[in-house]
């Protein structure tokens, strides 16, 4: 796949409306997902500063005298993958009391600073973070998509198109990421991904924390690829270790400090008692997983049960992309109660709404599938926008009051 050399980005208006009130912008998440390209491209129109944290003298010297190297900054600067020296943190914050100029500093960070409570009550009320994710689809083909507006607004009307098939599988297998999107062959593209996993397993996570068994990570992720949009299950990943359900966890947290894994958190509501707890795990981008798991296009198409699970985390992962360019802040779950009754992903709108999607490898559906919309539909009540049983199939058709099943094709669509 051929890329220019910079895709515009949806989370681009988010970060030009947050430089222009607030003193400290962070663009996080995973490494190579584009951050520098953004930062960098943003910063040319406005005469920033570059410099890069990576760089083993800029980092000595701010590590030796974090406020000398602060107090040296231009008047606007990019500080590159800044959690590299998180002295840095108190230093920004001290000058930034002094001078609260908007878009003071452009941070970059390849580690999510919520998880890491000291960086992040560092610069608490002082900082915007605008959270950038490997491509969406819609981004790779250069296209708005309304997907979003239209659950929570219009609806889907009635339209037939083309069933996607094995281009499907081969979209999930391809991922996200810059790099790897831009080696033709899908070969090189999951060596990409290998290599990807070691460099972060070896500088960030040693970065951040001191562990015992680096070896571990990479095998832990693999396991969490093949088990991604289930429940978690702690003991189930510590089988294959010699490790403390405790230790797994914490480096379960390491994996999402670092945006290799994502925790989903389970929707609650007071009309509903009995309903599960424990978040499911997805693993961060599907192409990623399929490189860990050694699954091409063809294998992943052809093993259905895994299939199903990465066309599941492949959504949640397009809606995430979609939604950090929106003004509206919306929260992502999953829903299920004791009876086993399910909904993928729950989203809720800033102000209330509920939204519904249940996702189905497939490429027919039947009234069936719209169970869990339904209870989640009468849980919400009057909050409740919109159930979408997105499927693989030719197809966007109401399916009663609110309900509809729209081709996952829809996500990067314009129409």
């Amino acid at each position: 796949m051929s890329l220019p050399d910079f895709c515009p980005r949806l989370a681009g208006t988010r970060l030009e409306e947050a430089l222009s009130d607030s003193p400290v912008v962070l663009i996080h998440g995973p490494r190579q997902s584009g951050k520098t390209t953004l930062a960098r491209h943003v910063g040319d129109r406005h005469d920033y500063d570059y410099m890069s944290l990576d760089d083993d003298v800029s980092r000595a010297a701010a590590d030796a005298d974090p406020v000398g190297f602060v107090a040296e900054l231009a008047a606007r600067t990019i500080l590159d993958e800044v959690q590299r020296v998180p002295r840095l943190f108190t230093a920004i914050k001290a000058a930034v009391d002094r001078n609260r100029t908007p878009g003071r500093f452009l941070l970059t960070g390849s580690a999510n600073v919520l998880l890491v409570p000291k960086l992040a009550d560092s610069l608490a009320g002082r900082m915007d973070i605008v959270r950038l994710f490997p491509f969406a689809q819609c981004e790779i083909e250069r296209r708005n998509s309304p997907f979003l507006d239209k659950l929570f607004g219009s609806g889907f009307p009635t339209r037939r198109g083309d069933r996607l098939g094995h281009a499907l599988a081969d979209r999930i297998v391809a991922g996200g990421y810059p790099a790897a999107l831009a080696r033709p062959k899908p070969r090189r593209r999951a060596a990409w991904y290998r290599d990807y996993i070691e460099t972060i397993v070896q500088r960030d996570i040693r970065d951040l924390a001191r562990i015992s068994s680096l070896d571990a990570l990479p095998r832990l992720l693999a396991l969490v690829a093949g088990q991604t949009a289930r429940l978690i299950n702690v003991a189930e990943l510590a089988g294959p270790f010699q490790l403390t359900r405790p230790t797994i966890r914490n480096y379960v947290t390491l994996l999402e400090q670092v945006f290799l894994v994502e925790k989903l958190p389970a929707w609650h509501n007071n009309r509903l008692r009995r309903l599960v707890k424990t978040p499911k795990l997805h693993i961060g981008d599907t192409g990623l997983g399929a490189a860990l798991l050694g699954l091409d296009a063809a294998g992943l198409y052809e093993d259905r049960e895994t299939y199903g699970q990465f066309v599941e985390t492949f959504v949640l992962q397009e809606l995430r992309r979609h939604a950090s360019g929106r003004d509206d802040d919306i929260r992502f779950h999953h829903f299920r109660d004791k009876d086993g009754t399910e909904v993928d992903l729950v989203l809720q709108q800033e102000g209330g709404k509920i939204a519904g999607i249940e996702v189905k490898a497939a490429s027919t559906v039947g009234p069936g599938d719209f169970r869990g919309l339904r209870k989640l539909a009468t849980a919400a009540g009057r909050r409740f926008a919109a159930g979408v049983v997105l499927y693989d199939g030719e197809t966007s058709t109401g399916f009663g009051d609110r309900l509809f099943a729209v081709p996952v094709r829809a996500l990067w669509e314009q129409g």
